[in-house]
C-alpha cells in the first residue's frame, strides 16, 4: 500500500463508494416505484445524481491540498459547505424531476429542501474521506523528510569521526579559550554576538550569525532557526512535531525547534 500514491487509492475508493451507491440507490428507487421504472433508467437516473458529486470530490481535495488538513481546512471545508451542500440539493431536484417529471422552481425547490439532509451527509462522508487522506498523505511526506534528515544526519557524523582541526576563540568569563568545532553542539545569536554551546558550557564570540555560518562546513552545521545554527553530527534524537517542525535533541540533552521553513532549506541544502 506504500508504493500506492494517496490520490490514487482515495479516487480508487471513490469509485468504489460512487458505483456502490449508484446500484443501491437504482435498486432502491425501482423497487419504490413497484417495478415501473426499468433497470437501466433507473441506474442512469442514480448515476446521474450522483455524478454531480465528482466535481465536490475534486473541490474538497484542492481545498485540503490549498490549506492542509488543520484549522484552516477545516474552516474553509465548513465555508463551502454552505454552498455546496444547497446547489447539490437543487441539482439533484431538477434530476429527479427530469426522469421522472415535474417541473417549475417551486416544485423543485420543494425537492431540494427535501434532499438537503441527504446532502450535508453525503458532502460530510466526502470531507471526512479527503481529511483522512490528506492525513495520510502528510504522514507519508514525514516519513519521506524523516528518512532525508536521518541521511543527514548519518552523513554529518561520518564526517565528525575525521573532525576538522578549526578552532575558535571563545571568550568564557574573562578567559578566551580555543574550542574545536567538532566540540561545538550548537550556535544562537546575540545580537552583534553568537553564543557557542559545547561540553555543557557557553561563550561568547563577537561576530553576526550569518557570518560565522558562511565559515563552517555545511555538511555538517545547519541553521535550523532564524537565530540558532546546529552541529547535525551532535544530534541524537528526532522528533516529529504536529505543525511540521522538528525537534533535534542534542548528545547534551539540549532541544532544538527547526522550524518548517528551515527543515526544507536544509534538506535542500544538504541535497536530500
Amino acid at each position: 500500500m506504500r508504493r500506492i500514491s494517496t490520490a490514487v487509492w482515495t479516487w480508487g475508493f471513490g469509485l468504489y463508494a460512487y458505483l456502490a451507491t449508484t446500484v443501491s440507490a437504482a435498486w432502491y428507487a425501482r423497487r419504490a416505484s413497484g417495478g415501473a421504472l426499468e433497470v437501466g433508467q433507473s441506474l442512469a437516473w442514480q448515476g446521474t445524481s450522483y455524478a454531480a458529486w465528482v466535481p465536490v470530490a475534486a473541490l474538497v481535495w484542492l481545498i485540503l491540498r490549498r490549506f492542509d488538513a488543520g484549522g484552516r481546512g477545516m474552516a474553509a471545508l465548513a465555508l463551502a459547505a454552505i454552498i455546496v451542500a444547497p446547489m447539490e440539493s437543487l441539482a439533484a431536484a431538477w434530476i429527479d424531476m427530469s426522469f421522472v417529471g415535474g417541473e417549475g422552481w417551486t416544485e423543485a425547490s420543494g425537492r431540494a429542501l427535501g434532499r438537503l439532509p441527504v446532502s450535508i451527509l453525503l458532502y460530510t462522508a466526502i470531507a471526512a474521506v479527503g481529511v483522512a487522506a490528506a492525513h495520510h498523505r502528510r504522514i507519508g511526506l514525514e516519513l519521506v523528510r524523516s528518512d532525508r534528515l536521518e541521511a543527514a544526519l548519518t552523513a554529518a557524523r561520518a564526517r565528525h569521526e575525521t573532525p576538522s582541526t578549526d578552532r575558535l576563540m571563545v571568550s568564557a568569563g574573562s578567559r578566551r579559550v580555543p574550542v574545536m568545532l567538532s566540540q561545538v553542539e550548537w550556535f544562537a545569536a546575540a545580537g552583534n554576538y553568537v553564543v557557542v554551546h559545547w561540553d555543557q558550557r557557553e561563550g561568547l564570540v563577537r561576530d553576526t550569525l550569518q557570518n560565522l555560518e558562511a565559515r563552517l562546513d555545511p555538511a555538517v552545521f545547519a541553521r535550523s532557526h532564524r537565530s540558532t545554527v546546529v552541529n547535525l553530527a551532535r544530534v541524537c534524537e528526532t522528533q516529529s512535531l504536529s505543525d511540521g517542525s522538528w525537534r533535534l535533541v542534542l548528545e547534551s540533552g539540549a532541544e532544538l525547534v527547526a522550524s518548517r521553513t528551515y527543515r526544507d532549506a536544509l534538506l535542500a541544502r544538504l541535497g536530500r
